[in-house]
């Protein structure tokens, strides 16, 4: 049975474009093997210095992944740092891991290129992926492709290992989804925090309202035909959202003349908001018994280093440390 490894950083808010291109297709996993969930809060660590944020993003998104269907009983949910085995393996593999394939990583180029400040932990940060994934001894890890070269030195790294030490470490497979929705955002890129383009998953009525309302359409009136009614921004955010009859009704009307967009837009909040009511209301009751949250997480925890134990304890045997 394939074992799948998911991180989830706390960055910030999450938002549809989140959740219809990595959450929904990660927990859909969960009828299709064995899967690990964890909340990458050592990794924040390389760009949130705000401790009291860290804590607030990790339990919030603990509270966004429960209300979006992760369920405790078929998976492994943990916070990464309740398992410091992993920091253990980041050394022990660290060692043989050439400074040259970090030197290439393209994520470090591109942060450090957009002012972030370099440091070890952001030059490091494919090693502790790596010991991320091997720790578990993940079969499959989904990707998307800004994250393949991490998961190519991960391999690279569990290859020189075993031919360093012997056979230790699962060499896993990647797995990049092609078919993972791209959502655009308010303003035609690609929905993300960086662009100040996104509907949050969780946002309030009133400014999820705000937001769908404001998308800039074109000049043309509502009497005149769109014949390029598939390209419209809101249409293609709408096969998200509604029934595919209710998505092609309002691509038809659009398309033919006659409908404007101040109604298309209405629409487009109507199903957003109605489509993830189901989430908000499991959030809201997740939100309500905190306790029960951190339970899930601590039990998580010890499911993980159960295999995380053995896994280092391998480790440490073949590299001469036990």
């Amino acid at each position: 049975m394939p074992r799948t490894l998911t991180g989830i950083q706390p960055s910030g808010t999450l938002h549809i474009g989140n959740y219809f291109g990595a959450m929904r297709p990660a927990i859909d996993a969960q009828s299709h093997g064995e899967c690990f969930y964890f909340i990458a809060d050592y990794h924040s660590m390389t760009s949130l210095l705000d401790p009291q944020q860290r804590r607030r993003n990790t339990l919030d998104v603990a509270l966004d992944w429960l209300a979006c269907g992760l369920d405790p009983k078929r998976s492994v949910f943990w916070r990464q740092s309740d398992v410091p085995e992993v920091a253990e393996l980041m050394w022990i593999i660290g060692t043989l891991t050439p400074m040259g394939l970090l030197e290439r990583a393209h994520s470090y180029k591109d942060k450090t290129a957009r002012g972030i400040s370099p440091n070890f932990g952001l030059f490091a940060y494919p090693v502790l992926m790596a010991a991320d994934i091997l720790l578990y001894d993940t079969t499959v890890v989904p990707v998307g492709k800004d994250q393949k070269q991490h998961l190519e030195m991960t391999r690279d790294i569990a290859i020189k290992f075993n031919q360093t030490y012997g056979e230790t470490f699962v060499v896993p497979e990647s797995e990049i989804r092609e078919d993972v929705a791209v959502v655009p955002g308010l303003d035609g890129q690609k929905m993300s925090k960086s662009y100040g383009n996104t509907i949050d998953l969780f946002g309030g009525e009133k400014a999820t309202r705000k937001k769908i309302m404001g998308i800039v359409m074109d000049s043309r009136t509502p009497q005149e035909p769109k014949p390029d009614a598939d390209r419209n921004l809101a249409i293609q955010l709408l096969r998200l959202v509604a029934a595919k009859e209710v998505a092609a009704e309002a691509e038809n009307r659009l398309r033919e003349g006659g409908y404007g967009y101040g109604d298309l837009k209405k629409l487009l909040f109507e199903q957003t908001w109605e489509h993830f009511a189901p989430y908000r209301a499991r959030r809201a009751e997740f939100a309500a018994n905190l306790d029960h949250v951190q339970a899930i997480l601590r039990d998580g925890a010890e499911k993980a280093r159960g295999t995380a134990s053995a896994v280092l304890a391998r480790a440490r045997l073949a590299s001469g440390l036990g």
